[in-house]
């Protein structure tokens, strides 16, 4: 299990030639699970790839593995929801089913196995941050990603 903000700025290595071929930007999301990651492509123009999730071969400390180049898609249009590019989820209003705050969304915690979203990163706040720490919270089920909130069902301890 490991957080997104772990993930973004690694290295996208291809197998077949040892090439660099970007760097992680974002993560693809959408019903509790990550779908793909944007790649920022290292070419003159700052271009924008899109890795489906089942074409990397692993995540390590240092690199993200996929196969070959092949692998890297254009798209244009993006249906998921993203942790800060397009329909960016950070920074959102997270709330629990029975309409109490949770907290701003700050970053979220995957197995990077299965791509399932197990948790949430919550801030209440920079002072509170500095004072208590951020929360995270362990959801039950995909969260409702919603135009201006999150709606979670955090698990009971």
């Amino acid at each position: 299990m490991r957080t997104f903000g772990l993930v973004k700025g690694l290295p996208v290595i291809a197998e077949n030639n040892g090439k660099k071929l970007g760097t992680v930007a974002d993560l693809c999301l959408a019903e509790g699970e990550v779908y793909g990651l944007i790649v920022n492509k290292q070419n003159f123009f700052k271009q924008k790839l899109y890795l489906d999730y089942g074409k990397i071969l692993s995540i390590g400390p240092d690199g993200v593995m996929i196969s070959s180049e092949v692998a890297l898609e254009k798209r244009l249009d993006n249906p998921f929801h993203t942790l800060s590019h397009q329909s960016p989820i950070a920074g959102k209003m997270v709330m629990n089913r029975e309409g109490e705050s949770l907290g701003i969304l700050n970053d979220v915690y995957f197995k990077e196995e299965l791509g399932t979203i197990v948790g949430y990163e919550i801030s209440d706040g920079f002072f509170s941050d500095l004072q208590d720490g951020k929360k995270i919270i362990k959801a039950v089920g995909p969260a409702k990603l919603g135009k201006d909130t999150i709606i979670v069902t955090p698990e009971t301890t």
